[in-house]
């Protein structure tokens, strides 16, 4: 009860206006919890507000076209977030008839709802008694009671969900879990912590044994994997280019992009002119090649960095499916795309 009285006085004076604060209707707690998943709410926020906007209920977001979605979610990453969003709002009103799921258990069933996001909607919405366990509460936690299994193991994540329910304030859990979480995110952060003025500077036994900077402890990623990616940007005679959609279980699945060659390092253009994915996406043999990036953008992903160098290529022949480069700003396309169409079409994006 320390714990949570404690918690409790310093959210009251240091918790941030957020809409999704301001209400207990199901759709918008769904809606930014799936957003903020892996997201900072400064970079999450503006998305929010959009897609309320546009989809004011789940109706409207279950109806509109997966394309559009993507569209509007462009730049917020972890693009299959996006397609379970829409997934979740079209079984969500057309077989709930636009109720969700009132328990823990029930929200689970849904698609891209997991542990966390269930434990915060139940208690946010329904005031089920479920402790959310996220980035924050994990810092927070460790930190506290000085615990060291790591918090991306088996044995972590139950150790620490078990935790989290004793110390849950039962009578009002969607108070305390969203206190908990802004504690972490505002106060015990990563990097720089506020113990000098902490409300548990008395208690912290990280801070005691100087070991604020080891905790949490967390198990190594894999290997970042290095891929270098050619984009091959026509522009043919009729001012129009080739735009292909993704698909496969790969990275930015139902998203848009150039044809596409990968290589297994840099390549100069000759180089490129002699790779098989090169010669199978072209249908002559005499091109106007230029680069357009001598300097290789480089994308970071959780596992990978994307190498990648945009090709332009002027072309009079004919090849199928083909849309006028003005349109392409319409269509759902990795950051990666947009900034490079920022600046290869700077007076299509004012």
């Amino acid at each position: 009860m320390v714990l949570s009285n404690r918690l409790r006085h310093w959210y009251l004076q240091n918790k941030r206006d957020l809409p999704w604060r301001k209400t207990h209707e199901t759709y918008h707690i769904w809606l930014s919890e799936i957003m903020l998943q892996q997201t900072r709410i400064e970079q999450g926020l503006p998305y929010y507000n959009k897609f309320i906007e546009a989809y004011p209920s789940v109706f409207e977001l279950a109806k509109a076209p997966l394309d559009e979605v993507l569209k509007l979610w462009q730049g917020l990453g972890y693009y299959s977030r996006a397609r379970n969003l829409h997934e979740t709002a079209k079984y969500v009103a057309f077989e709930c008839k636009g109720k969700f799921p009132d328990t823990y258990k029930g929200l689970l069933k849904l698609k891209g709802v997991g542990d966390y996001t269930a434990s915060a909607i139940a208690s946010i919405c329904y005031n089920e008694p479920v402790a959310v366990v996220d980035g924050n509460v994990y810092r927070v936690l460790s930190r506290i009671f000085g615990i060291d299994t790591p918090i991306n193991s088996t044995s972590g994540v139950k150790e620490f969900k078990e935790l989290a329910q004793e110390l849950l304030d039962k009578k009002d859990p969607a108070t305390y879990n969203q206190t908990i979480m802004e504690f972490g995110a505002l106060h015990c952060k990563p990097q720089n912590p506020k113990c000098e003025i902490c409300p548990f500077n008395d208690k912290c036994l990280a801070l005691k044994n100087d070991r604020i900077k080891e905790l949490p402890v967390k198990i190594k990623k894999a290997k970042i994997k290095n891929r270098y990616f050619n984009y091959l940007v026509f522009n043919f005679e009729t001012d129009k280019t080739i735009l292909e959609k993704r698909s496969g279980k790969g990275i930015w699945n139902g998203l848009y992009q150039f044809p596409l060659v990968e290589s297994n390092k840099l390549v100069d253009k000759i180089e490129l002119l002699e790779l098989d994915d090169f010669k199978n996406s072209i249908i002559e043999t005499h091109l106007e090649i230029e680069l357009f990036n001598e300097v290789p953008v480089v994308h970071k992903l959780s596992h990978q960095h994307l190498f990648t160098r945009f090709w332009l290529i002027n072309s009079n022949s004919e090849y199928e499916n083909t849309l006028h480069l003005q349109e392409v700003i319409n269509y759902p396309v990795p950051v990666l795309i947009e900034n490079f169409l920022n600046e290869y079409l700077p007076d299509a994006y004012k």
